[in-house]
């Protein structure tokens, strides 16, 4: 059973910095991507950033140059350093995992989701 375990949220001024962390565990899989993404009710889920095991990246236009997201492939970890925040990065910020999964008729990508971080950016 695959689990993703989030931490490092938290309070923090503006301008302040957070670090997220997000370890997937309990596949035999190897993982393609990691990432964090914002989702409000009803809505479709926002990418924030993300990273392949190949260490290809991509970030919301919103974070560019403030946020970095790495991975460290053999802990199947990512993280997340949050930079220069403000009070409109405020939000839950949910982990994927994707893994390349063997099926009967090939390999499928299938998604797994961790359990949220609270991140508050407030004065």
């Amino acid at each position: 059973q695959v689990q993703l375990v989030e931490s490092g949220g938290g309070l923090v001024q503006p301008g302040g910095s957070l670090r997220l962390s997000c370890a997937a565990s309990g596949s035999m899989f190897n993982i393609n991507a990691m990432g964090w993404y914002l989702q409000a009710p009803g809505a479709q889920r926002e990418l924030v950033a993300a990273i392949t095991s190949g260490g290809s990246t991509r970030y919301a236009d919103s974070v560019k140059g403030r946020f970095t997201i790495s991975m460290d492939n053999a802990k199947n970890t990512a993280y997340l350093q949050m930079n220069s925040l403000k009070p409109e990065d405020t939000a839950v910020y949910y982990c994927n995992a994707q893994f390349i999964e063997a099926t009967m008729l090939g390999p499928t990508l299938n998604d797994y989701w961790g359990q949220g971080a609270q991140v508050t950016v407030s004065s």
